[in-house]
């Protein structure tokens, strides 16, 4: 990992800067490390956007953004020392012009010195091309003894085709090194405790393979409708805006070998080993091994389609062909209008080979990581119950954060992303190939849904957990999901 900034100054330029990104997410969270004092000892942050803003009036914009959305409670002393750090400049993303008065701008902020700078994309990817082309004209890219980054939010490309056009574009300005692709699930702590679960304990790596575990299950399952994302969601759907990132990458944390080292290197080469090992699906597979779905009255939803067939639930069944996971099923769902929020990933080891004791059937063993909202570790086994027979119960061993660490111990995740940006730390985001590959495993089966509508859009509704249609995918392997705390 690079220092926090090599002893000079860093820039922090966000790219739609007037935007709901920067007020909910990046200014709170940046602002939080600089209350703790990891952000470097001299620091700048420059707002770009279309939208006018006086220094004082982008400040005041940002201060009640805080006040609306940070989670944490914070001094006017504190705000008083952050803000001075902050300006705004209003400009238009395709102006050539605009990049240089950025680049005055910048002199004039940075007092004509060498200075780091952090560029922000908090923009749809469709810009990010026109902003980088400019940049790098503006002179603006170019290292001289003082790094040059630039974060990419996602979604990165639409499809694999577009993907591998994005990642050319890019790459026409800044080399991969230079490239921070961001996936603020990444970024979460429960996430990151996956690894941690894994290899900090050595109780759990010798059964970690196809010899002692039935089935994997990763849910992320949202409560909320559309809300106000109905324009970009129904164009989109739910395998796009949540599988080809989100569950993939849970999916590559729990199936990836040990790193030689937590390296940002090492770290990503084992998920894309994860990845290319998937096969992509064939038309036939796509048919009995996904479920799309929508929630009953998507279509009277407020600009949405009346003959929109966007998928806002899927469950699919995955396989990962390797020595270590061979054969094991590994089943993901996420949807919109769900029973309840909830992210959790399910460990279901197999039943003992030899029914021993004179039991009723006994439930199999069971780690359960919640990501959230009961952010913890659950391990699951069977207990005789007291003076009885032929009866045991289920009982858990568990690990609650809130419990070991206090209700606010953990952070925004974009706080752990925009630090480690800061700090040259890549472990936590998508390199070019892994983002290509993961898009190799989501493209066939959305050609197949969108070309040949298979399988048949099924509905479910509102408040469920989900269509009859997923029920029956892990049923007909004898097994069932595991919903809420069981």
């Amino acid at each position: 990992m690079n220092n926090t900034s090599n002893g000079l100054l860093t820039t922090i330029i966000i790219f739609g800067a007037s935007g709901d990104l920067t007020q909910r997410k990046l200014i709170p969270s940046l602002f939080n490390l600089f209350r703790k004092r990891r952000t470097p000892k001299q620091l700048k942050i420059i707002g770009f956007g279309a939208t006018e803003f006086s220094d004082d009036a982008f400040r005041e914009h940002l201060l009640s953004g805080l006040k609306k959305f940070a989670g944490y409670e914070f001094t006017n002393e504190e705000w008083n020392l952050f803000a001075p750090n902050l300006c705004y400049i209003s400009g238009k993303y395709a102006e050539l012009e605009h990049f240089k008065k950025l680049s005055e701008q910048l002199k004039k902020f940075e007092n004509n010195e060498e200075a780091n700078r952090l560029y922000y994309m908090a923009l749809p990817p469709s810009i990010f091309p026109t902003i980088i082309d400019n940049l790098d004209k503006s002179n603006l890219l170019h290292e001289n003894g003082a790094w040059r980054r630039v974060v990419l939010e996602k979604p990165f490309g639409t499809d694999l085709e577009s993907a591998i056009t994005l990642n050319k574009q890019v790459h026409k300005a800044l080399n991969e090194k230079q490239i921070y692709r961001i996936d603020h699930y990444l970024g979460k702590e429960t996430v990151q405790n996956i690894l941690f679960t894994r290899f900090a304990n050595t109780i759990y790596e010798p059964i970690w393979n196809r010899n002692y575990i039935d089935h994997v299950q990763i849910t992320v399952a949202e409560k909320v409708g559309l809300e106000h994302r109905a324009g970009f969601y129904d164009g989109v759907g739910v395998l796009r805006d949540m599988f080809q990132n989100h569950l993939l990458q849970l999916l590559t944390l729990v199936a990836m070998e040990p790193p030689a080292s937590f390296s940002a290197s090492a770290l990503r080469n084992e998920k894309v080993k994860v990845l290319s090992a998937i096969k992509p699906m064939t038309p036939e597979q796509v048919s009995t091994n996904t479920v799309r779905a929508q929630y009953k009255g998507y279509s009277q939803e407020k600009d949405v389609s009346a003959e929109s067939t966007t998928p806002t639930y899927a469950a699919l069944r995955l396989f990962i062909n390797n020595w270590r996971w061979q054969g094991i099923p590994f089943y993901l769902r996420s949807g919109k209008n769900l029973a309840e929020k909830q992210s959790q990933i399910i460990i279901q080891f197999k039943e003992p080979p030899l029914a021993m004791f004179p039991m009723q059937t006994m439930k199999p063993n069971m780690l359960v990581l919640f990501l959230q909202p009961d952010e913890g570790v659950h391990l699951r086994f069977e207990a005789k119950a007291p003076d009885k027979v032929n009866e045991t119960r289920s009982v858990d061993m568990e690990f609650r954060y809130d419990e070991a660490f206090g209700k606010t111990a953990i952070p925004e995740s974009y706080e752990r992303l925009l630090l480690d940006a800061i700090q040259g730390d890549a472990s936590l985001f998508t390199r070019a190939d892994e983002v290509e590959t993961a898009w190799s495993i989501i493209d066939p089966i959305l050609q197949t849904w969108e070309a040949h509508q298979t399988p048949p859009l099924a509905v479910y509704k509102p408040s469920s957990w989900g269509p009859a249609e997923a029920d029956v995918l892990l049923a007909k392997d004898g097994r069932r999901w595991v919903n809420e705390d069981e």
